[in-house]
């Protein structure tokens, strides 16, 4: 079942269907922080990313979480998927996603571009 979920994340459905569930994912993750529901927050985070923030915080991912502080990040400004992989910028933040059999996972937040370097992201998976 997990298989067919995840075949349905990246290949039955349309990519404005993704866009949309990516953005969706995104907001809801914001929210969250914004509303310091650091359990809902953390169940956001893709594994590799949840488990990277607690060994650098050496806390737990909800302690760790709020103490990254983010900015409340607004309204959704772009969308872009490819396959299996999102990236979704708002007004005050931008933030990568995976597709997972359970839904689209935050892999980094916190991100700000740099001029011909990667994004520097507060929270990033490992």
């Amino acid at each position: 079942m997990a298989a067919v979920c995840a075949v349905c994340l990246t290949g039955c459905s349309t990519l404005d269907e993704r866009e949309v569930a990516a953005s969706r994912a995104a907001l809801r993750f914001e929210e969250r922080v914004r509303q310091q529901d650091g359990a809902r927050a953390c169940a956001a985070l893709a594994p590799e990313t949840r488990q990277e923030l607690e060994q650098s915080a050496k806390t737990t991912c909800a302690r760790a979480l709020f103490e990254e502080q983010l900015t409340q990040a607004g309204s959704v400004r772009e969308v872009q998927v490819y396959g299996q992989q999102a990236w979704v910028v708002l007004n005050a933040d931008t933030l990568f996603l995976s597709a997972f059999p359970t839904g689209w996972k935050i892999t980094a937040a916190g991100c700000v571009p740099r001029p011909h370097q990667p994004y520097q992201c507060q929270i990033k998976g490992g």
